[in-house]
């Protein structure tokens, strides 16, 4: 949740420096929260070291985003926005199941302190790597792009992105117990099971960035049908060991396949406030998250059983569905042609016209501009 403010407030206060500079400072807020984690005395200084990372997330993709657009041809800006989400998906390939490593190991806390070591490494990269670019100049005055926001095609594309991924991590936020307690993985199997699905999220980033590039509204559409099958398939096959571990696969590679087109539908439809628009996206996955978590441990605590997470993740991503239906069905309403005039019609008034200019009983200057303008039309 506290993802959700810091993309809209902390960043329209960034928006208008330097983008490299934005992302130094909000990668240093990172490492503060994640230091603060790892020496917290108590569960309240810890609970607000991951508020204060969570502060910096939405601006970072946000403003991210943006840059990595900015930085390749038109037709590459999608593969440019999955590029960037390419390094959460690597962190689900390696930082998932390696902090579950050692955090048996070693402890909770040497974690974040090993989060901490790596926030430094990314800070020294984006000083050294990343190019310093102008802020965006397209930008609309904050007032307006807030007003952009509560454009109908924006809010729905905003809606879709919480409803398709919150029902996606609303599935996969339980299932470690699913592996555990219903398919009968041991807990070491656990963090290579991750590593499968990191696998699938790392090939589904590039599978849809491309098909972002090409035919964004149709990737969101056929992604937004796939996504709750491969969900309900892992509910039904759950207790088969094999078959999981494909399921699990699949579901990082379409669940993450989504993002660049859902990405790169709001920048399209909130022009001149891309970067609020981005960071309000961001903030949309994580209230989605927080939506689909509580909507599965809600049928989880009703006593439904661990695969409930599956029918619950479903039946948010199929209301998605159906809000992208209904959007592309506005869209094609309102770009539909308008009835076409009858030509001979016009050809039949035209002769009408021209004898009645011709008729004007007045010659003067009046008459003759109206034949001038007959013999134009």
């Amino acid at each position: 949740m506290a993802v959700v403010p810091g993309a809209v407030v902390i960043t329209p206060l960034l928006m208008r420096r330097p983008p490299k500079y934005a992302l130094v400072l909000l990668v240093a807020f990172f490492v503060i929260g994640n230091t603060l984690s790892a020496s917290a005395p108590n569960y309240e200084v810890m609970l607000a070291g991951r508020i204060i990372a969570a502060l910096a997330h939405g601006g970072y993709f946000g403003i991210g985003a943006v840059l990595a657009a900015s930085l390749v041809p038109v037709h590459r800006k999608a593969s440019a926005v999955a590029a960037l989400f390419a390094g959460l998906t690597v962190a689900n390939v390696l930082g998932v199941p390696a902090g579950a490593f050692v955090g048996q190991q070693l402890g909770w806390r040497s974690v974040f302190w090993l989060i901490s070591v790596v926030g430094i490494i990314a800070l020294a990269g984006l000083t050294t790597l990343v190019p310093r670019t102008d802020p965006e100049q397209n930008q609309l005055p904050i007032g307006q792009q807030f007003r952009t926001l509560a454009r109908p095609q924006v809010l729905t594309s905003l809606l879709t992105t919480a409803l398709v991924f919150g029902g996606m991590f609303g599935t996969f936020t339980y299932v470690e117990p699913l592996l555990r307690d219903v398919t009968g993985y041991s807990a070491s199997a656990i963090p290579w099971l991750l590593v499968l699905f990191g696998v699938g999220l790392f090939a589904g980033n590039l599978i849809g960035g491309r098909a972002a590039d090409r035919h964004p509204d149709n990737s969101v559409l056929a992604l937004s049908i796939l996504l709750p099958a491969v969900m309900l398939g892992l509910g039904s096959v759950a207790t088969l060991t094999l078959p999981t571990a494909v399921m699990l696969t699949l579901l990082g590679a379409v669940g993450f396949a989504t993002v660049p087109g859902l990405q790169a539908r709001v920048l399209r439809h909130a022009t001149g406030a891309a970067t609020l628009a981005s960071a309000a996206n961001i903030a949309a996955f994580n209230l989605g998250n927080t939506i689909g978590v509580s909507l599965a441990g809600a049928a989880i605590a009703g006593g439904h059983g661990l695969r409930s997470p599956t029918v619950t993740g479903a039946a948010l991503t199929l209301l998605g569905l159906a809000l992208v239906v209904a959007a592309r069905l506005s869209t094609r309403h309102k770009n539909s042609p308008r009835t076409p005039v009858d030509s001979s019609r016009v050809r039949a008034s035209a002769p009408r016209l021209s004898a009645t200019v011709s008729r004007c009983p007045v010659r003067g200057r009046g008459c003759r501009r109206a034949r001038t303008s007959s013999r134009r039309r």
